[in-house]
């Protein structure tokens, strides 16, 4: 599968520039997304979209940056996108989805249960309702059973593709998720939120603000560090046929980007 990798919403906050890294993976069943980033009809209506988080994270919102706009310049139409898998039901994450209407979305069926029903005040403050009122056809999976990479709980996406797998890491949310795309020689575990900076994982510096944000806005932190500690071990092993990315780091979006223009190597 052919691999493209988009930053579908540059954000800031104090310190740190942010991507929302989306991938666009060509299938022989059509067009897949793993997560949409920011859409058209966040950029219309922003505050009705994305409330007052708008002020925090500051979106570019770049008719640019949307994915419906990037999969036009790579030469495809929004019915080519037949499915998109997504880490989490965050704004930043959903926002396109009314721009492919016609697509299967799949979830973990906890992250579902979190955004339909709400069991928190933090659940309830950070999904967008807006985001999903064009009801978009939800495939819920339990990623349980199966082992990947060491991780206990993962499904096989086969009604996507064979090479797509979708692995349990809660703690950014209830039901979060990454996503495994078989590249072609080389696999990219996408982490979604599971880290912003890869300090995180390699003891390097990390920007105080994605510090404090990480903490605010977990679901539960010491899910969330097991699920780091786990990714990190993984990309200490420094295996070539693997790359760990997540969404919002723009280094890493970058080295992704690059090392799908020269075909993995």
């Amino acid at each position: 599968m052919r691999v493209h990798h988009l930053n579908c919403g540059t954000m800031r906050l104090p310190g740190a520039r942010l991507v929302c890294h989306v991938l666009a993976v060509e299938t022989g069943g059509g067009l897949l997304l793993v997560d949409t980033g920011f859409g058209t009809a966040d950029i219309a209506e922003p505050a009705r979209r994305t409330g007052a988080m708008r002020r925090v994270v500051r979106p570019a919102f770049d008719p640019r940056e949307t994915a419906l706009h990037q999969i036009r310049e790579l030469g495809f139409r929004a019915e080519d996108v037949t499915h998109i898998v997504a880490t989490h039901f965050d704004l930043d994450h959903i926002g396109g989805l009314a721009d492919f209407p016609e697509a299967q979305v799949h979830v973990t069926a906890a992250e579902a249960r979190g955004a339909l029903s709400p069991a928190t005040l933090l659940e309830r403050g950070r999904y967008r309702r807006t985001q999903l009122s064009h009801r978009p056809r939800l495939v819920r999976h339990e990623p349980t059973g199966e082992r990947w990479r060491g991780f206990a709980a993962a499904r096989q996406l086969t009604s996507v593709d064979d090479g797509v797998v979708l692995v349990s890491m809660p703690g950014h949310t209830r039901g979060h998720a990454a996503v495994a795309v078989d590249a072609g020689g080389y696999w990219v575990l996408h982490c979604g939120d599971t880290f912003y900076h890869p300090g995180t994982l390699d003891g390097t510096p990390v920007p105080w603000s994605l510090r404090v944000q990480e903490r605010l806005v977990a679901h539960d932190i010491r899910e969330l560090r097991s699920s780091q500690a786990r990714v990190a071990a993984l990309r200490a092993a420094g295996t070539e046929e693997l790359m760990v990315v997540c969404s919002h780091d723009p280094a890493l979006f970058e080295a992704a980007r690059a090392r799908a223009a020269t075909g993995g190597r």
